[in-house]
């Protein structure tokens, strides 16, 4: 079935969805159903939601970034489905939807930055090009990867690169952006990866990927916020979700993939007695149910087709009908 979205854009390249048949499938979208696309980006994987409301039902998208508002408009302009763009961070209006009693039938992740964001250099994410050191889903929020840089202590730095971004070197790294930025302060991309490039040990700089790529990493996600947005974000998905509704989530590292993988065990299995107990007294009874009992991986096609899919990991349960509401 095509995808309506790549029909109505003059320009297809900002973004390919990742995993889309897989997705497809796994949150089964039904005609007349209601659909939260929580991290909307170029609209890729919306487009196959809007295919499949078959101009009924209504798509609701999320997404920080106001540079994702052609996309939506271009895609509300090709169907008779109901359409609503809610722009701030998900975990925020996933909450606020919860809040006014809004009950839907599908929740999407796609988690991390998109290739929308990641080809526009002057968006400061990618490590390869030369650009303003940003790295601001939401250009509006009052902190970019500049800001930390250039005002954490040594310490912090390195605790950052190390838990988001688990480089090795973090404190070499951190130790090198101090001195270098009582210099002077930091404010592009290249100069940030040179430094980078000089702190680590010379093997590293020729093997293991670009050796800034993990420290780049690192900075996106606390500028972001993206892992405690994500950990809020999850349980007020599952309370907007009706009887029988799916969450899917695509994730592109091991701590976003962990954290959903945590969230989900806890709801599957949310039983808190003691592993020796013989009968269940705490009465939790489980809010989801696994419809991927491991991560589902790109193909190797796909991944020869978009590399940027390689690390991807997708993840799926239903929504019992114990707790929820209707």
């Amino acid at each position: 079935m095509p995808n309506v979205l790549l029909r109505a854009l003059p320009e297809t390249n900002d973004h390919v969805p990742v995993l889309s048949s897989e997705v497809v499938e796994l949150l089964d979208v039904q005609p007349g159903e209601t659909v939260v696309d929580a991290t909307f980006g170029a609209g890729g994987h919306s487009g196959e939601f809007i295919d499949r409301l078959d101009g009924r039902g209504k798509l609701i998208a999320i997404d920080r970034d106001p540079d994702v508002r052609p996309y939506f408009e271009s895609l509300a302009a090709s169907t008779t489905s109901a359409t609503r763009l809610l722009r701030g961070e998900f975990d925020v209006l996933l909450r606020q939807l919860a809040a006014n009693d809004v009950r839907v039938d599908r929740v999407f992740f796609d988690l991390g930055m998109s290739s929308m964001q990641l080809d526009r250099p002057e968006r400061g994410f990618s490590y390869a090009v030369d650009a303003p050191l940003d790295m601001r889903m939401d250009p509006a929020a009052p902190v970019s990867a500049a800001d930390l840089v250039n005002t954490l202590p040594e310490r912090d730095l390195a605790d950052a690169f190390r838990r988001y971004g688990e480089e090795r070197h973090a404190r070499q790294i951190a130790r090198a952006l101090v001195e270098r930025r009582s210099q002077r302060p930091y404010e592009r991309t290249k100069d940030l990866v040179e430094t980078i490039r000089q702190a680590v040990p010379a093997p590293r700089r020729f093997g293991d990927g670009h050796p800034a790529k993990r420290v780049f990493q690192a900075l996106r996600i606390a500028v972001n916020d993206e892992l405690g947005s994500l950990e809020r974000a999850l349980p007020a998905a599952l309370e907007i979700l009706r009887p029988g509704g799916r969450l899917v989530v695509i994730s592109f590292q091991s701590l976003e993939d962990r954290l959903v993988k945590r969230f989900l065990k806890s709801q599957v299995d949310p039983c808190t007695c003691p592993p020796d107990l013989p009968v269940c007294v705490c009465q939790l009874t489980p809010q989801m149910e696994l419809v991927t009992r491991k991560a589902v991986r790109p193909s190797p096609g796909e991944v020869a087709e978009n590399p940027r899919s390689a690390s991807a990991r997708l993840r799926a349960a239903q929504r019992t009908a114990a707790g929820a509401s209707t």
